[in-house]
């Protein structure tokens, strides 16, 4: 179903009034951690809209800070776009444009707007006041275009150190909107950075660098999330004030929030870091990597962005929504199989010894082209643990003593007897079979009101399954991270206090690992195979840890929710 949104009607307006002639969007990450979902929804939104209109999507990465940033993250981010679906038109750095921004920045010094200010980072913060109070000028706020030109050129030259000086934008100090309060546009950083090497000692902060690298590609409609929309005067002003010849348009929609999910590269980043998570790639991270290898496709994750829609509003969506999506797209795709995730032997006592016979089974269902596999069936099978129980409540169906059950694509089996080990633990039941119960011969006898999965033993595959739970306990979205551009640095001491309380609520459930069987044509799958398991769920083959001799499956999704779209 085809989605309007009001970004998409002020393109359409734009085109038809004249006042564009074309369309160029950008989707501009940082490189300083992997991406999440929150930024699948900016890249469908990107390059959607300019395969719409017949326009140009760059990848554009925001390399403005040498000590977060790392070729790692960059390498992570084209992998990412591209398994999404997507491939940009041009490929491009702002450090690419490191030169250029200096060059404007000197040019706004020519013009008296902006200086070299010696204040440090707390008195900046001091001096720029509070939603209710106004902001004062800096003692240094007075230098000369001379002195403010000589200082900037030694500060690219190497001659003070890091927080000694900043140049700040002359705009505002008493404006009602604080990100016009004379920010820093650039900070001393001796720092390598990935792309430029040690060529620079300052750079520019995001807020100087972005309008600048979208004027300089023409973009036409920047779109960003809401937290920018108060920064949109600062966007507009660094555009004009520089004299750039193209004017982009900042347009500033929702930003994607999904309940218990990490939606902060700096959380996401601490998680790795403190070992709660095996790396940025851990199925239980809302990365698109890890969302990739627990099995999700870029196919259900473009559904569920393009179903969120594209508004104003920065609400929060249920995760089970993306569940839901993953659901609808593996349903007709995924082969059925049976695994066994607990096993508990089932010994069919009046069933030849040494015989294995072969029964058919589709391959699914709700997709008869995929046509019938194979199975073999014994003497010795493996069902669930919570297959049997010794003495079953009302309306257990499944297999206790002097009940009878189907096997799936089998026969009836009866629960004759079972052993327990020296702990009291039931360890293996012994059972009979009704050879004209077979499935597929239109036995109508007798019915039975429980039907089990199973694995034949002789013929096993060994396997481990990786179950999940939510890796953190509370649902709300949690606030969005902006980029203070008023401030030299990102306040970096004082977010991660406030970031603190977050590792509270890690589940330390959230990973459970079970080793069990699966049918012998399962040997030898392939990372990143998916698979439906007969009640259990979705399963994807992890591409991390399944080796020649060990297949490990990460659960996608269970077979049934609540939730409905």
């Amino acid at each position: 179903m085809e989605h309007s949104n009001f970004i998409k009607n002020i393109i359409k307006e734009d085109l038809e009034s004249g006042k564009r002639n074309h369309v160029i969007t950008r989707f501009p990450p940082e490189p300083n951690g992997y991406l999440h979902i929150g930024h699948a929804k900016s890249i469908v939104i990107n390059f959607d809209l300019a395969d719409e209109f017949n326009g140009r999507t760059n990848l554009r990465f925001d390399d403005t800070n040498p000590l977060k940033e790392d070729s790692e993250y960059v390498e992570a981010i084209k992998e990412d776009v591209k398994w999404l679906g997507y491939d940009w038109d041009g490929l491009f750095f702002a450090s690419d444009y490191f030169e250029e921004m200096y060059n404007r920045a000197v040019l706004l010094i020519n013009k008296g707007k902006a200086y070299v200010d010696d204040l440090s980072p707390d008195e900046i913060r001091a001096y720029r006041g509070t939603l209710k109070e106004p902001g004062k000028d800096s003692p240094y706020r007075t230098r000369s275009v001379e002195e403010n030109l000589d200082l900037f050129e030694r500060m690219r030259n190497g001659e003070f150190g890091n927080g000694e000086k900043v140049l700040r934008a002359k705009i505002d100090m008493k404006s009602p909107n604080i990100n016009l309060r004379d920010p820093v546009i650039y900070r001393i950083s001796h720092a390598t950075h990935h792309n430029t090497g040690d060529k620079w000692c300052i750079y520019p902060m995001y807020a100087f660098a972005h309008p600048i690298e979208d004027a300089i590609e023409d973009v036409t409609h920047s779109i960003c999330t809401i937290e920018f929309e108060d920064q949109r005067p600062l966007y507009n002003w660094v555009v004009a004030e520089t004299e750039m010849t193209a004017s982009p348009q900042q347009i500033e929609f929702g930003r994607l929030n999904v309940t218990n999910a990490v939606m902060s590269k700096r959380k996401l980043k601490k998680l790795v870091d403190e070992g709660f998570v095996d790396g940025w790639d851990d199925p239980r991270m809302p990365t698109i990597s890890g969302l990739r290898r627990k099995g999700y496709t870029p196919e259900a994750i473009r559904a569920f962005v393009r179903e969120t829609g594209v508004t104003k509003g920065s609400g929060f969506v249920d995760s089970q929504m993306l569940d839901f999506f993953i659901r609808e797209d593996l349903k007709l795709k995924a082969p059925r199989t049976m695994g066994i995730l607990r096993p508990l032997k089932v010994v069919i006592t009046n069933y030849p010894e040494g015989q294995v016979e072969m029964l058919d089974a589709e391959i699914n269902p709700e997709n008869p082209e995929m046509g019938t596999r194979q199975i073999p069936f014994g003497r010795e099978i493996y069902i669930e643990q919570d297959d049997f129980m010794e003495d079953p409540p009302k309306k257990y169906f499944r297999l206790f003593p002097g009940n009878e059950v189907r096997l799936k694509h089998a026969y009836f089996i009866k629960c004759e007897d079972f052993i327990k080990d020296e702990n009291g633990n039931v360890v293996e039941i012994h059972c009979t079979y009704d050879p004209e119960t077979k499935s597929g011969t239109g036995f109508t006898g007798r019915k039975v009101k429980g039907t089990l999965h199973w694995v034949e033993a002789s013929q096993a595959v060994p396997a481990e399954f990786r179950l999940f739970e939510p890796l953190l306990l509370n649902e709300e979205p949690e606030e969005a991270e902006v980029k203070d551009v008023a401030d030299v640095e990102a306040n970096d001491d004082a977010a991660a206090e406030t970031e603190k309380s977050f590792l509270d609520y890690v589940n330390p459930n959230s990973l459970q690992v079970m080793n069990g069987f699966v049918e012998p044509n399962m040997k030898g799958v392939e990372p990143q195979e998916k698979f439906q398991f007969f009640r259990h769920g979705y399963f994807n083959v992890d591409p991390k840890l399944t080796t020649k001799d060990q297949v490990v499956f990460n659960e996608i999704v269970s077979l049934k929710s609540s939730f409905k779209l």
